[in-house]
């Protein structure tokens, strides 16, 4: 199967809004909020994301962005999602997509990549694990109402 991994482009954002709500379960993410979202991350250079393209289809994505820590010197690469469409999952679609995120950090000098995934999603989970990630911590979300 021949697979494009490239930088997403403002025609991608409906199908990422279809891989996101579909594949990932958030439905928090609209087709007026989408655009505007991902316009405001492509302003800030240490936000990435990435599709996959099979047929001129995009068929996954994955988008990431570079931050600071204090235990890290350069900081870690944070996953913010990644997902593939059903129907092209177990081809190798998502492999190639984490491959692009390692080389895309190495290239930046990026030594660790970071990511969080739903307690619902065993066969993420085992995906990860086969690719040499580490269960290393638990995270914690809290809503805070705005005055």
């Amino acid at each position: 199967m021949d697979i494009e991994i490239r930088d997403m482009k403002a025609d991608d954002y409906s199908e990422i809004l279809l891989l996101w709500n579909n594949e990932l379960g958030n439905r928090n993410i609209t087709a007026d909020n989408i655009s505007s979202r991902l316009e405001r991350m492509n302003k800030d250079k240490n936000y990435r994301t990435f599709v996959a393209v099979f047929e001129n289809k995009v068929v996954g994505f994955i988008t990431m962005v570079q931050t600071m820590a204090i235990e890290y010197e350069i900081g870690y690469l944070k996953i913010n999602g990644i997902a593939v469409k059903e129907n092209f999952q177990g081809q190798g679609i998502g492999t190639k997509l984490l491959k692009y995120a390692e080389d895309y950090a190495i290239e930046n000098g990026i030594s660790r990549l970071l990511l969080n995934s739903g307690f619902q999603r065993t066969k993420a989970h085992a995906f990860y694990d086969s690719k040499g990630f580490d269960k290393l911590s638990y995270c914690f979300s809290k809503n805070i109402k705005l005055r």
